[in-house]
This record gives C-alpha cells, sequence and structure tokens, in this order.
C-alpha cells in the first residue's frame, strides 16, 4: 500500500500498490502490519457498505464522541464521491480545518478519517459504492453530525444542493 500524508493530522490517503500482469492485478487494501507502521493502530471491528443509487446524494457530516469515537478507513468500490473530512479535535493544529478528496472506483484511493473528525460524501456518479472499515462499533446514543453547508465548516461543495439528502442530514444543528 502507499501511505499519503494529508493536511489533517493522522488522515491519510492510502492508494493500492498493484501487481499487474495479463489477468488483471492483485493489491492489498488492508494490512494490519502497514496500518501499525504509519501509526494506525486499532484494527477495523466493523465493515460497512453505502450504495447510492443517484448522482448528487450527500450523506454526512456523521461522527461518534468519546468513548465510542471512530477512525473509518473509505473506499468507492463503484462509481465516484467528493468526500470531505472536518477535524473536530479541539486540540489539534488544525481544529475545525477541513480537507476534500475524489474516491473513485478508478483511482482506487483510500481516505482514512481519525478519531474526532467527521466525515461525509457527494455522489458524483449515479449507482455509487462505498465501503468503510471501522475502528468502534456503531453506538447510536454517540452518534453527532455537522450540517453539510454549515458556515462555521466554510466547504466548497461541488454543486449548490445536493439532489438526495436525508432529514437527518439536513437537520444537523450549527457547530457554533
Amino acid at each position: 500500500m502507499i501511505f499519503e500524508r494529508t493536511a489533517i493530522p493522522g488522515a491519510w490517503l492510502v492508494g493500492l500498490e498493484k501487481f499487474a500482469d495479463h489477468r488483471g492485478y492483485f493489491a492489498r487494501a488492508w494490512c494490519r502490519r502497514e496500518f501499525e507502521e504509519h501509526g494506525i493502530t486499532e484494527p477495523p471491528v466493523q465493515m460497512n457498505h453505502s450504495y447510492n443509487r443517484f448522482k448528487n446524494t450527500l450523506r454526512g457530516f456523521h461522527y461518534q464522541v468519546a468513548p465510542w469515537q471512530e477512525a473509518k478507513l473509505l473506499r468507492c468500490i463503484r462509481g465516484a464521491v467528493h468526500d470531505e473530512l472536518v477535524d473536530l479535535r479541539a486540540d489539534s493544529p488544525t481544529y475545525l480545518h477541513h480537507i476534500s478528496v475524489l474516491l473513485s472506483a478508478t483511482n482506487h484511493r483510500m481516505l482514512l478519517v481519525p478519531k474526532g473528525c467527521a466525515n461525509a460524501f457527494l455522489t458524483m456518479q449515479d449507482d455509487t459504492e462505498v465501503t468503510y472499515l471501522v475502528s468502534q462499533y456503531y453506538t447510536p446514543e454517540a452518534e453527532r453530525g455537522l450540517r453539510w453547508n454549515d458556515p462555521a465548516l466554510n466547504i466548497e461543495w461541488p454543486v449548490k444542493e445536493p439532489a438526495i439528502i436525508s432529514d437527518k442530514d439536513k437537520n444537523w444543528p450549527d457547530f457554533h
């Protein structure tokens, strides 16, 4: 795997190191040892799969509060997503900063979202699928969110309004 630091401490872009031949290619998408070498020490306990029928579907921003905070490793396995990660760690030098990443079935990139960060994505194509490994079990009472267009986040999305968004994601309170 190929690890690339991002502007947010603890957040990584992870690429596949492909070994190709006439059949196609083989690549490792998870290796505990390689992740530990990059300071990522909590193994996943759950894998989630998100299917999104239509382009411009928005999911997020989601996160869980302590002691159920979770790290996530996202990968788009079909279609493409514009992914946003927001640092919510008050002691972080990048507190309330965000990064934008394109994850797609063709670029084979993954995004590691560290604990204490929120994540959202907007589908860029119909029939988009995203899988993600998480380091903590889903705990409904620990779930929190940020509104996708909260002015405190100052995020420029590729569209002015998502075509599809859940009522829950549309109505998260303002950050401040």
